[in-house]
């Protein structure tokens, strides 16, 4: 038997260090279909750079999503300058049974993003 998942997760690795983004705040959101977006939760990167709780199990439908990631604070907090003060990347969800995953390759000075597994 596996174990349930949030459908929608991240991952944040900073290039340069070499490291997981420990501490980076990252927040959902879903498209209201009237002009904003809606709240669906905000966490806070783990040890591991990862944000693998942003929405309950079987809580996903179809829709066009947005991930931000806070990466001003995130390098403020080491001293370390930016370009990118925050990163937003907006998706679509056609099939809410599969997982999505937003990993985030990020240095201060650029940032890559693909769907993941």
């Amino acid at each position: 038997m596996t174990e349930a998942r949030s459908p929608i997760t991240s991952h944040v690795l900073d290039t340069t260090e070499g490291r997981p983004a420990h501490g980076m705040v990252v927040r959902l959101d879903v498209w209201t279909g009237d002009g904003s977006w809606a709240r669906l939760a905000e966490r806070v990167t783990d040890a591991d750079g990862r944000a693998s709780d942003l929405l309950l199990p079987g809580a996903l439908v179809a829709g066009t999503y947005r991930v931000t990631f806070e990466t001003g604070g995130y390098f403020r907090a080491s001293g370390r300058p930016t370009f990118y003060p925050r990163v937003e990347v907006v998706f679509e969800v056609v099939a809410p049974t599969e997982h999505h995953h937003i990993p985030l390759l990020l240095s201060p000075f650029g940032y890559s993003t693909y769907r993941g597994s």
